[in-house]
C-alpha cells in the first residue's frame, strides 16, 4: 500500500493550460522519428528522472524549458534537483541544450533551444541531427517595403561640407585585444587591465587563427562562470588554454547570400552552460563536467532516494494534504 502511494505521488502532474511558453523561436523542440508514446517510456530511468522526463515529454512545442519554470510545475523537487535530473537526461540521450546564432546584417541574434527526444539517442545521432540544424537557414525579419513611387523628381541630397583628410595614424588594436578588453562589459568580474589584455592577446589571437569568430571567443570565455573569480587574468588564461578549439579544415561549401543568413548551432553543456561543437560535448557535457558528474545512464543508484528520505518525503506529503 505504501509503495502504491509513493508511485502515485511521483506521477508527473497534469499539464496546465497556463504553462508558460518561451518567446517565439525559443523553448522546447521535439526531434523527428520518435517512437509512439507508451507506458514503457522512461522505465529504465531512476525515479526522479522518470518523473521529470514524463512531464517534459507532454509539454507543447515552444514551452519554456528553464530550470526555474520546471521547478515551479514540479513541486516534489527544487531547482537543484531539476538541474541534476536534466543533466542525467542529457547523459541518457533524451535532450540537448543548444544556442543558435543567426547573422542578420551587423547583428548576431542568439536563440536558445532545448531539443527533446522521447527515444534515447546516442552521441552520433545527436551530432548528425544538430548538423542539419546548423545548415538550416533561419527566418529573418521581414523587409520594410519601399515607399510608393511619385511623379515628383527626387530632391538632391543635402550638401555635405568637405572634411579635412585625417592624418595617417598607427594601426588600432587587434580583434583579439579588443575582445579581451570588452569582457569586463559582458561581466564585471572579468574586467582586465591594459597589461592583462596585452599578456593574453597572443592566446586569444590563436583562437581567431583557428577559424572561430570574436562572438564565439567571447561566449566561450563568459559562459558558465563560477560563483567566485579571484583572479580574472588567471581564470581567463586557464580557459584560453584548456578550451582552445581544434584547427578546422578549410570550408568547402559556398557562403550563404545575405537573404538567407546561415545559422551556427553550439551545444551547451547541460551542467554548466559552456558552449561548443556537438562532437566536443558527448552526452551533452563538457569534459570537466563529464569527469566530475557522479550520475551516469548505467549507474542509477545515486539518484534513488534512501529509505529515510522516503519516510520524510511521505510525511511532508501528508502534511500538504491536511485540510487548512
Amino acid at each position: 500500500m505504501a509503495t502504491q502511494h509513493i508511485s502515485s505521488a511521483l506521477q508527473p502532474p497534469a499539464l496546465s493550460d497556463a504553462y508558460p511558453m518561451a518567446n517565439p523561436g525559443y523553448g522546447k523542440r521535439s526531434t523527428p522519428d520518435q517512437r509512439p508514446c507508451s507506458r514503457e517510456d522512461f522505465t529504465l530511468l531512476p525515479m526522479r528522472e522518470r518523473y521529470v522526463a514524463g512531464f517534459i515529454d507532454h509539454l507543447p512545442e515552444g514551452a519554456s524549458m528553464s530550470v526555474k519554470q520546471l521547478a515551479k510545475q514540479l513541486p516534489l523537487y527544487g531547482q537543484q534537483a531539476i538541474s541534476e535530473a536534466l543533466t542525467a537526461l542529457s547523459v541518457a540521450g533524451h535532450l540537448r541544450r543548444v544556442r543558435c546564432a543567426v547573422d542578420a546584417g551587423e547583428e548576431t541574434r542568439w536563440v536558445f533551444r532545448t531539443f527533446w527526444s522521447r527515444t534515447a539517442r546516442d552521441n552520433e545521432w545527436w551530432t548528425a541531427y544538430l548538423a542539419t540544424e546548423t545548415a538550416r537557414p533561419q527566418r529573418t525579419a521581414p523587409s520594410v517595403p519601399a515607399p510608393p513611387e511619385t511623379n515628383r523628381a527626387p530632391e538632391p541630397p543635402p550638401a555635405v561640407p568637405q572634411q579635412r583628410m585625417a592624418p595617417t595614424c598607427e594601426p588600432g588594436p587587434s580583434p583579439a585585444y579588443v575582445a579581451l578588453a570588452r569582457l569586463g562589459r559582458e561581466n564585471h568580474r572579468l574586467a582586465l587591465s591594459a597589461d592583462d589584455c596585452a599578456a593574453l592577446e597572443p592566446r586569444a589571437a590563436e583562437w581567431l587563427a583557428r577559424g572561430v569568430s570574436v562572438d564565439y571567443l567571447t561566449t566561450a570565455l563568459t559562459a558558465g562562470l563560477p560563483a567566485e573569480i579571484n583572479s580574472p587574468v588567471g581564470f581567463l588564461r586557464r580557459r584560453l588554454t584548456t578550451k582552445l578549439p581544434p584547427h578546422l579544415p578549410p570550408a568547402t561549401t559556398t557562403r550563404p547570400t545575405p537573404a538567407t543568413p546561415a545559422a551556427r548551432v553550439l551545444v551547451e553543456c547541460t551542467e554548466c552552460g559552456t558552449p561548443g561543437p556537438s562532437e566536443a560535448l558527448p552526452d551533452g557535457l563538457c569534459r570537466p563536467c563529464r569527469e566530475t558528474c557522479a550520475t551516469g545512464p548505467g549507474d542509477p543508484s545515486p539518484t534513488l532516494p534512501a529509505p529515510p528520505d522516503i519516510k520524510t518525503h511521505m510525511a511532508n506529503l501528508r502534511n500538504l494534504l491536511k485540510p487548512v
